[in-house]
């Protein structure tokens, strides 16, 4: 029976899309780490996705150096992770001072060991209309983004390539970006604009590690139930932003649950994947984007108009605990308050 081209060119397709397949196994294989006994920072790591993160890397084994701004926030982390059989080193630091960072990097050396993992995790969310986002706030979002992952980078990677060159273990380097660094999102400016940067920044540092076996993965997730939305700020009609913002943030299929999240991060790390995009509403945006950038732009400017207006506090702003009203206490914010119970927020 002779084919006709049209079933041999789709045959060969398939035959070419199991040979990428095969090929794409066999790397996963041959890069696949090994967490236990190896040193894995975590930035933010005293709540919210940080605290999950540090969980599981320390249930594989891995002995954890935790920072944040805040002691109290570290001091419960450390001993519910130590409470749990994990070996861990905290310090405080504000990852948007060089000094600071490169002094928590250098304590983490002294103190544990060499870093084989570093998870770019600290973030913060201010959420507003255009109309009241000030230069400060893009300062602010630049500065641990992009800034506060650049330099912990910068002071941890030269011992990372020098064991590298000697034929040791290979490094990770994790980025937590997000859908928002894909997809500008509204009411979120400052956030999307810096995250957008560090997800170039990622990529990049990727294809200049590779070859040294320092294997760079960005991390986009959707919306995740952390419990963050707490430790956000908001002005203008804040109250009504806070409400919005933390519905959403626990609206079931639509967001994740940030066990779930902090499990994928930890495979795609162990892997070296290059991305990984988490939680179908993310994943669909992103390739909306991808085919029809043009109609995802013309969504996000509807989705704007249903935001609230401007007014309220104007550029003065506050935190979601400050913003809490009925509504955003109400049975249809019960995901986001658990999570945020069990996430130390």
């Amino acid at each position: 029976m002779r084919l006709s081209t049209s079933t041999k060119t789709i045959l060969w397709a398939v035959a070419g899309l199991a040979s990428l397949a095969s090929i794409r196994a066999a790397l996963a294989q041959k890069r696949k780490f090994d967490f236990r006994g190896k040193t894995v920072v975590i930035t933010g790591g005293s709540r919210g996705l940080g605290l999950e993160l540090a969980r599981l890397f320390a249930r594989e084994g891995a002995t954890l150096a935790l920072c944040a701004r805040q002691a109290d926030e570290l001091t419960y982390a450390q001993q519910e992770l130590e409470n749990s059989g994990g070996l861990v080193f905290t310090q405080v630091c504000d990852i948007t001072d060089k000094t600071q960072a490169e002094r928590f990097i250098q304590s983490v050396r002294q103190e544990v060991g060499p870093i084989d993992v570093l998870v770019n995790n600290a973030g913060v969310i201010s959420v507003s209309p255009f109309e009241h986002v000030t230069e400060t706030d893009f300062r602010e979002a630049m500065d641990t983004h992009f800034w506060g992952a650049f330099h912990l980078i910068n002071a941890a990677l030269p011992q990372m390539l020098e064991r590298a060159k000697r034929g040791e273990s290979s490094g990770r380097i994790v980025n937590i970006a997000s859908v928002g660094g894909k997809i500008s999102v509204p009411h979120l400016l400052p956030y999307s604009a810096s995250k957008f940067t560090m997800v170039g920044y990622s990529e990049g540092l990727r294809a200049a590690l590779q070859e040294y076996g320092i294997y760079v993965t960005t991390i986009c997730p959707g919306l995740m139930r952390t419990g963050s939305p707490r430790n956000a700020t908001f002005k203008g009609q804040h109250r009504k932003e806070y409400a919005a913002f933390k519905i959403a943030d626990s609206i079931p299929l639509f967001t994740m649950n940030s066990a779930q999240a902090a499990r994928e991060i930890v495979e795609a790390c162990r892997y070296g994947e290059a991305e990984r995009i988490l939680g179908g509403p993310a994943k669909l945006a992103s390739a909306i984007q991808g085919v029809a950038p043009g109609l995802l732009a013309e969504i996000m400017g509807f989705v704007n108009t249903l935001l609230p207006n401007p007014g309220g506090i104007g550029e003065q702003p506050t935190t979601g605990i400050a913003s809490e009203t009925a509504l955003s206490s109400s049975f249809l914010t019960k995901l986001t308050n658990e999570a945020a119970k069990r996430n130390n927020e």
